[in-house]
Parts: C-alpha cells; sequence; structure tokens
C-alpha cells in the first residue's frame, strides 16, 4: 500500500527564497520515499492564509485548499525554522487553523485527524529545537494525529552564529540518522492506523 505525506514548510521567506526547513522537509520525504510513501511540499507562505481558528476564514482563503491535502495524506510533517528560540509564526499559525479539526469528525465519528501521523522537522542557529518539537507534537497530538516514536528530527547550528543548515552540508550520522528513523517509524505506524483505524 502507498502511504501519502504531505509536508507543510513554515519558513517565513516566499519561494523562490531558499529555505533550510523547505530543504529538511523535502530530506524526510525522501527518506519517507524508502518506505513507499508519496509526498510533497507545500511551503504556506506562498499562499494566502488567513489567521483564524476555523477551517475556512472566507474571503478567498487558501486553508481549505491546504487542508483537502491534509485529509488526504496519512502522514502529516510540519517543517519549521526557529525565531527566538520558538516555532515560526508562520507554524503557529498553521498550529491555529488544525484547532478547527477539534470539532470535525469523519464519516464514522471520530475525529478529523484520528488515524493520521503528525512529526516535525525544525531547523535554526540556536538551541530551542527540543521547544519547538515539544510544542508542535503536542498540538498535534492535541487535534488527533498519532506521534510516533522518534517523531522529530532537527538540526541547530552554533549559537550566536549565520550559518544555515542549507549551507552546512550533510549530517548523515546526526540529523540524517534522526530522518531515518522518523521516516521509518512514521510509515510503519501510519501503515498500521490505515489497515487497522481507531475505534469509532
Amino acid at each position: 500500500m502507498t502511504l501519502k505525506a504531505l509536508v507543510l514548510g513554515c519558513s517565513l521567506r516566499k519561494s523562490p527564497a531558499p529555505s533550510s526547513s523547505e530543504l529538511l522537509g523535502r530530506e524526510v520525504l525522501t527518506a519517507l520515499a524508502d518506505h513507499d510513501v508519496d509526498g510533497e511540499l507545500v511551503r504556506v507562505v506562498d499562499h494566502d492564509v488567513r489567521f483564524g481558528v476555523s477551517t475556512d476564514e472566507g474571503d478567498g482563503d487558501a486553508w481549505p485548499r491546504i487542508r483537502e491535502k491534509i485529509l488526504a495524506a496519512h502522514i502529516l510533517v510540519i517543517a519549521a525554522p526557529i525565531w527566538l528560540g520558538q516555532p515560526s509564526s508562520v507554524c503557529k499559525m498553521v498550529l491555529e487553523r488544525l484547532d478547527a479539526e477539534l470539532s470535525e469528525t469523519d464519516g464514522q465519528g471520530r475525529p478529523s485527524m484520528y488515524g493520521k501521523v503528525g512529526v516535525v522537522a525544525v531547523v535554526g542557529n540556536e538551541d530551542g529545537a527540543h521547544h519547538v518539537t515539544a510544542e508542535v507534537l503536542q498540538a498535534l497530538n492535541d487535534v488527533g494525529f498519532t506521534i510516533p516514536a522518534a517523531g522529530g528530527t532537527y538540526w541547530v547550528g552554533e549559537a550566536m552564529q549565520g550559518l544555515d543548515y542549507q549551507d552546512a552540508g550533510p549530517k548523515p550520522d546526526t540529523t540524517g540518522k534522526a530522518t531515518a528513523a522518523l521516516a521509518a517509524n512514521a510509515a510503519h505506524v501510519a501503515r498500521l492506523l490505515a489497515g487497522t483505524p481507531y475505534p469509532a
């Protein structure tokens, strides 16, 4: 069974500007492909997503189209940069929009995000990866995503320095290993949930 994954890139920069968080998100997709998972990446800031906590804020809000992709996916990856030790404002907006799923259900009466796996990929030039991972995974769990073992991967550069992940070169023994574990476990849990859903 081929699974689907969606990466939401939460960079502050619009395309085609380079993005380290997008790079790590694409590396997660590459690792997931080794487990028969197809995927795509959406850089959220490229779309007119409105602030709010509903599934559709109206007036041209782009979130409903992104939400359709989330509903069609088995795995959601939030790829977020660290700013001031926090998830980016785009990431927080995504989590706020996912808050609407607390009142949405599927055809069996289950919360809409039940049966989906949520993971996170974090990059930054300072400490804060564990904090961002904790915030994002807790929010995803709150709205019904299942979090697999080793559900986060990250890279942080030295404090007070300007080196980005995209300029740092491959890190196969650190970030690479974490990304591989994330992909293997996310695909495993997603396949189990697709075959044996949570009870209605």
